[in-house]
């Protein structure tokens, strides 16, 4: 071998060695986490849900100034549901076999949910739901950070009657949510020894309330319960305000701060909401998770219960997948029951058992500002119960089956 050839050799080899060190400096960057975010951003729920995916991206623009998640990125793939069930189900299938997300975020309506839990558990997915719900339901594939109906439906209906009056009628969307937790209240209604004046639906777009303000003016009910959904709202207080109907007493499960900011119609005088957080809340941790969303989406963007339940289900997904060293679902799945956060609402911890949220119940009352004053808190945060307990839940799952309603 000729010393040419040596020089030659021992060049290559300097070469390669420099080329190692300077990839071993400057590694490749690893690729992002995905994450499905699904709600409506067009259609009568765009109202509502539209908030929802600007929390998730809240969330995951915190944990990405934090530097992520195992070490890389997380990336938000949205897609508009048009407040379209059939859609989102759709939607969720593409998300996790064509793009390969870690989880899903989203829906607002039980029907949406519940078009999206046969995708999930085919899959063995993982589905974040974050509004409050009629319960009767639990699915190994879905984490609930939203409220059951021990949380809302039924500490609501019973402040209602003892504090507002015990002639009831009620009002919803023709959908499951309502209609189910209708049924609860009707049953809240017979306990105590109150009386169900009428039950009403209307369809879930409708604008249409003219009818259903006539007979509310006519029966003088004590309390109107209202779980109407939507835009559908904004149609319905106007309606009672045309019947002269301003001062009328109204208990609202569907009704937060959005809604309250962009309907100036809903500002009754005695106008309440049920929920589990509301944007005046003390507290440094509200402050701080108010500022934030006011600096990112607007001073003037309220926040709520959906809101914050949509923002603590990212970042207790977070949590699972930082302990178990990766996102796969079915990992996370399991890791995810262990998980208890600091939340602008107070201290959450998921419910192994049910996979819901431990929650606190507040009531507030609508206020000319745009917001809610709360008139009532629970001392202690709740159990959820997502099968109320005065039935079994084979009971339950009957009369699911026998409404219309099944899964």
């Amino acid at each position: 071998m000729t010393q040419r050839m040596i020089r030659l050799m021992l060049l290559k080899l300097c070469v390669g060695l420099v080329a190692a060190s300077l990839l071993s400096c400057n590694p490749q960057p690893r690729s992002a986490i995905r994450i499905g975010v699904i709600h409506s951003l067009t259609g009568t729920m765009a109202m509502s849900e539209a908030p929802l995916a600007d929390a998730v991206r809240l969330a995951v623009e915190e944990i990405n100034a934090g530097g992520g998640l195992l070490g890389r990125p997380l990336e938000m793939r949205l897609v508009d549901s048009r407040s379209d069930p059939r859609l989102a189900a759709a939607e969720a299938e593409r998300l996790i076999v064509d793009e390969g997300v870690s989880a899903l975020f989203g829906c607002w309506t039980s029907e949406c949910r519940k078009a999206l839990k046969p995708v999930v558990e085919k899959h063995n997915h993982l589905l974040f739901y974050p509004v409050q719900y009629e319960g009767l339901e639990q699915s190994p594939n879905i984490i609930y950070t939203g409220s059951a109906p021990n949380q809302q439906i039924v500490p609501g209906a019973y402040w209602a009657m003892q504090h507002l009056g015990k002639r009831v009628y009620l009002i919803g969307s023709d959908y499951v949510f309502p209609r189910m937790a209708n049924r609860i209240i009707a049953d809240l209604v017979t306990a105590a020894h109150s009386t169900l004046l009428a039950e009403r639906y209307r369809p879930l777009d409708s604008a249409d309330f003219s009818q259903i303000a006539q007979e509310i003016s006519q029966l003088r009910p004590d309390v109107v319960v209202n779980t109407v959904n939507g835009e559908s709202n904004r149609h319905l207080f106007r309606a009672l305000r045309a019947a002269g109907l301003s001062d009328q007493t109204v208990l609202s499960f569907s009704i937060a701060e959005g809604e309250l900011h962009a309907m100036p119609e809903l500002r009754l005088p005695n106008h309440y909401a049920v929920w589990n957080y509301f944007q005046n809340l003390e507290g440094e941790n509200n402050r701080r998770f108010v500022a934030a969303y006011r600096n990112r989406f607007g001073a003037d963007r309220p926040t709520s219960d959906p809101i914050e339940a949509a923002y603590i289900g990212v970042h207790l997904w977070a949590q699972a997948v930082r302990e178990g060293g990766g996102e796969h679902a079915d990992l996370i799945n399991h890791l995810v029951l262990r998980q208890s956060i600091a939340a602008p609402s107070g201290i959450l911890a998921v419910d192994p058992g049910s996979r819901h949220l431990w929650k606190s119940v507040r009531i507030g009352k609508a206020n000319a500002e745009g917001s809610f004053d709360v008139v009532y808190a629970s001392k202690w945060p709740l159990r959820p119960t997502p099968f109320p307990l005065y039935r079994t839940q084979r009971a339950w799952r009957e009369l699911i089956n026998q409404s219309g309603n099944a899964p």
